[in-house]
């Protein structure tokens, strides 16, 4: 490098950081290429695709990255320490400190840590540019120490960013997605979860040497260039050379994704880029059904719906009317965090890690063929309090405005019933606590706990065997002033990192293994329901019991239907017959199917239906953030962004099992009871006449 050069430093060091990116991302996709969760049967074009359009794309994204090597150079000059314009600059970052720093600002809208960072940040500029205003001595020494510490950060994040996407792989089966954005928010949890999930200090110190070894031979012949700052025209020339690249970059990664709509979602995924996946997943948190999917003509739809539903039109308002009295019992909904049907020996398993629950199912009446409308907690949440389909982008949960909808709870507070949502961790997380009580539901969370009453927690919130001893407590309470009760339980302990309390179960609780997880939360349902059968309440009593979704979404085709498969029941002996149902039914359908055996009468907008009506149709409706999907009569059509539509014949075989094959021939009925159901719930949604009543 040619001395004082400071634009051939810029040239080389982005050249650098921008071949590591590449490299680091080639080794990448090749470790996922064997991981667990991938499942490699590609042509290949599915392998050119992945590591030539992956390179392409890692090259892209490297050199967008680069913007903040590309600051520092903008910002290399003596000019802005003199006067008035460094004393100007310095009040600017301290009046800024003290906003951030003691006002209620977007960052603490926006939640999380950010506002913790964004002061951190502000309070080091203050600090920083302080001391080179001045102690001018201190200014050629700092742009070295900020050089290198620049390229150290840089590196850091290419490498931190690699270990990140393997474990995320490893849990999710696919690049940064939706889920990875709504983790950026929840920042004390996640980060919580991370730190007791994994071994982060041996990580994280390996990590940092690595990423030191790497700075020393990225900056070992930088030469003497951080006396001589560049002029005006060097940085004029150097910005139009890196904006031109910039516009480039982003143009081939929006072209390339062209490329990224085979039904191989593997091949897709691994030649993405994670950064750019989880970039899409911010902007696209919200999608407009009608702009990005296909339609049918708005009089149509609602005509299909009034047949299909028996609806009078208005919001898919239709009434039901039981020829018997109504039996106001308690209801008491438990969903459980991530159990999986293959988990259950009913279904196959045989680590025999659901003793209670396979010991339940017999004495209830069980749905075999039930699957889960999402692939997320607030999905399944969803499902059971709306009973409507999934929502592209956001769950209604997470989204504004969400209060006073038609509910479960609606149709049970209307007949006197105390409404009640239990959850062992804090509600804020996933916008529970903003859903639940803008709809008339008590909320008992983790800030309800006396220090007394919690023998065990982690970071999503206390052990399951706490959650049911406050719920007794709870539910005790509520039956003494004399009127029913509706419970909505949901549990936590069957999450990573899958802590728990020693004792309790035959799996150790230091393994931190996801068997442990399920057996442990097994084993504190059974003793919930047997003190349950000790109370004066019990006898009258109904239990429902579900999953909110599977342990794992990931799969070779968009929408893995094996991955969706969850276990359903409802328990009430002496007055619910041990049983079982093998229609194909949805999750969406299990609430409106006990006030089904409740002999409610009401008027409904609920799109889930009774599964024990004469008149119920068999069907499905499964979905991504993005992919909906609906399966009827052995046909799942997937409704996707870009309006693209696709069928498959799905062929079950042993086991759980589930191949999908591509229909020749669109079933049009199919195809238009699908894009029925999403395109009237997300009219209604989004011009919010969903609401309690009309």
């Amino acid at each position: 490098m040619r001395k004082n050069s400071v634009k051939d430093l810029f040239i080389a060091t982005c050249g650098k950081l921008i071949g590591l990116s590449v490299l680091v991302g080639f080794v990448l996709r090749i470790v996922l290429l064997f991981n667990d969760q991938t499942e490699v049967a590609f042509p290949l074009v599915g392998w050119l695709e992945i590591f030539f359009l992956g390179i392409a794309n890692d090259l892209c994204v490297g050199i967008i990255a680069c913007f903040f090597i590309w600051l520092n150079l903008i910002f290399w000059s003596e000019g802005k320490y003199g006067k008035p314009w460094g004393y100007l600059i310095w009040g600017a970052l301290v009046l800024g400190f003290c906003y951030v720093k003691f006002f209620n600002t977007i960052f603490n809208e926006y939640g999380g840590g950010a506002s913790k960072i964004a002061a951190g940040f502000l309070g080091f500029k203050v600090i920083s540019f302080g001391l080179r205003l001045f102690m001018p001595v201190l200014r050629k020494p700092w742009r070295k120490i900020e050089y290198y510490l620049l390229v150290f950060i840089y590196v850091t994040a290419i490498l931190l960013n690699a270990v990140s996407e393997y474990y995320f792989w490893n849990e999710f089966g696919v690049r940064y997605n939706f889920i990875a954005v709504d983790y950026l928010i929840y920042t004390t949890e996640v980060i919580g979860n991370i730190f007791e999930s994994y071994p982060m200090l041996p990580l994280m110190t390996a990590l940092f040497v690595v990423s030191a070894l790497v700075t020393w031979v990225l900056t070992r012949k930088t030469g003497k260039v951080f006396g001589a700052l560049p002029c005006f025209f060097t940085k004029l020339k150097v910005t139009v050379v890196y904006g031109v690249s910039v516009l480039l970059g982003i143009g081939l990664l929006n072209f390339n994704t062209v490329f990224q709509t085979s039904d191989n979602v593997y091949v897709n995924e691994l030649q993405s880029n994670g950064i750019f996946r989880f970039y899409a997943a911010f902007m696209n948190n919200e999608l407009d059904y009608h702009k990005f999917y296909q339609t049918l003509p708005a009089d149509e739809a609602v005509a299909m719906m009034n047949r299909f539903y028996r609806s009078d039109g208005r919001c898919n308002t239709y009434r039901i009317k039981d020829s018997l009295p109504e039996i106001h019992k308690n209801v008491v909904l438990i969903t459980v965090e991530s159990l999986s049907a293959s988990y259950l020996s009913r279904y196959g398993n045989t680590d025999g890690i659901t003793p209670y629950i396979d010991k339940l199912m017999e004495e209830s009446l069980v749905f075999n063929k039930v699957y889960a409308a999402g692939n997320r907690t607030v999905r399944g949440l969803e499902a059971v309090t709306l009973c409507i389909p999934p929502s592209p982008g956001q769950s209604i949960i997470k989204r504004p405005d969400n209060a006073n909808l038609f509910s479960t709870g609606l149709v049970l507070k209307e007949r006197g019933y105390s409404v009640q949502y239990f959850y062992g961790g804090n509600s804020y997380f996933d916008n529970m606590e903003t859903f639940f009580s803008g709809n008339d539901y008590e909320i008992v969370d983790k800030k309800s706990f006396t220090p007394e009453e919690i023998t065990f927690s982690n970071i999503w919130g206390v052990c399951d065997e706490d959650m049911y001893r406050k719920a007794l407590s709870v539910l005790g309470q509520d039956a003494a002033l004399g009127k029913p009760f509706f419970a909505h339980i949901m549990t936590v302990s069957n999450h990573r990192p899958f802590t728990y309390p020693g004792g309790k179960i035959d799996i150790p609780e230091n393994s931190k293994s996801r068997k442990g997880g399920v057996k442990y939360t097994d084993y504190a349902l059974g003793r919930f329901i047997e003190e349950a059968k000790k109370q004066p309440w019990f006898e009258n009593t109904v239990f429902v019991i579900t999953a909110d979704h599977c342990a794992s979404s990931a799969g070779k085709t968009e929408i893995p239907l094996e991955k969706y498969h969850i276990p359903a029941m409802i328990y009430a002996p002496g007055f619910v017959q041990p049983g079982e149902i093998n229609t194909l039914v949805s999750q969406i359908d299990l609430m409106p199917t006990l006030f089904g055996l409740l002999h409610f009468s009401y008027e409904s907008r609920f799109y889930g239906q009774n599964i024990l009506d004469p008149d119920y149709v068999s069907r499905a409706l499964v979905a991504t953030y993005q992919s909906l999907g609906y399966w009827e009569d052995g046909i799942l059509t997937i409704l996707s962004p870009v309006k693209r539509a696709e069928q498959f014949r799905v062929i079950e075989g042993a086991g759980e099992d589930i191949e999908l094959e591509p229909l020749e021939q669109k079933d049009t009925e199919k195809l238009n009871r699908a894009i029925m159901n999403y395109q009237t719930i997300g009219g209604w949604m989004k011009v919010k006449t969903y609401r309690a009543r009309l």
